[in-house]
């Protein structure tokens, strides 16, 4: 690596203080929500006080000479759009993958070890969509229509675990289905992570990654929260009733499969296609 040059700083200890209390705030409320009630005083307290301290977090990077988080960041084209689509994968993705554990030992019967493996399928294929797939469908058909496409397959497969039968079998109700979400989460990851990190400048490569890492871990946070919130009011709080279970586990799979619908809708809308390159440009200029 070059080396860098070094000047005195400061650091944002109050700016990091608000904005881990805020964010952990909200997650907090929306988990303990389901258990305490939405219309419960402790909810609303928590919540009220997270949206004051990331009111303050806000105020305060604002008025610094040296924030922990440059606000005029997220003018960059495409990395608050990168961001959004990121929290919302993450917010689909997790509750599926939660809720398909569950159905798989609840009302499948499997034990622990036997669940764990019959999601391995699902790693391998993200495993080779990422390194395999998406990188060559990018080069080829650009990251806003890699990311639209992958959560919208994304919703297509969680449509697909939601019609899982109490009955039902592995090889039926599962696998094909987890292989379709699989290849969604495989496709939209890779480019909405890149576009995020490189739609700021490259010496603020390392916050732009900080934003997006924490976009998509509090959507999956909130996601997992509302879904279980959803899923308990469907039935999936009566253990041992599995016709109910499934209920409440499909609800919890379209509510998911919503969220990715609504994220495919929301890059397709707010990304902006990749810009040609100069060296592109000079080539067609030649070509013309």
């Amino acid at each position: 690596m070059p080396a860098g040059g070094t000047r005195r700083g400061s650091l944002d200890a109050v700016g990091a203080l608000t904005v881990t209390v805020g964010l952990g705030a909200a997650v907090y409320g929306v988990v303990r929500a389901p258990e305490v009630g939405w219309a419960s005083g402790q909810t609303w307290l928590v919540l009220a006080a997270a949206v004051v301290a990331l009111a303050a977090f806000v105020a305060i990077q604002a008025s610094r000479r040296e924030p922990l988080m440059r606000l005029s960041i997220f003018r960059a084209p495409n990395l608050a759009a990168a961001n959004i689509a990121q929290l919302l994968l993450g917010a689909a993705w997790i509750p599926m993958w939660f809720f398909l554990n569950l159905y798989l030992q609840q009302v499948l019967g499997y034990r622990a070890f036997p669940s764990g493996a019959a999601l391995l399928p699902m790693t391998i294929l993200i495993m080779i969509g990422m390194i395999a797939l998406a990188p060559r469908a990018i080069t080829r058909f650009g990251p806003k229509h890699m990311v639209v496409a992958g959560l919208a397959i994304l919703a297509v497969g969680l449509g697909w675990l939601a019609l899982a039968r109490p009955d039902g079998t592995f090889t039926v109700d599962v696998l094909p289905a987890s292989l379709v979400a699989a290849l969604g989460m495989s496709l939209a990851f890779i480019p909405s992570l890149g576009t995020a990190i490189s739609s700021a400048r490259p010496e603020e490569g390392g916050l732009a990654s900080g934003i997006v890492n924490t976009s998509y871990q509090v959507g999956s946070a909130l996601g997992l929260a509302a879904m279980t919130a959803v899923a308990s009011s469907a039935g999936a709080d009566q253990l041992g009733d599995l016709p109910a279970l499934t209920d409440g586990y499909s609800a919890a799979f379209v509510g998911a499969g919503i969220i990715a619908a609504a994220g495919a809708v929301i890059a397709g809308t707010t990304l902006r296609g990749a810009r040609r390159q100069p060296a592109e440009d000079a080539e067609a200029v030649k070509v013309g």
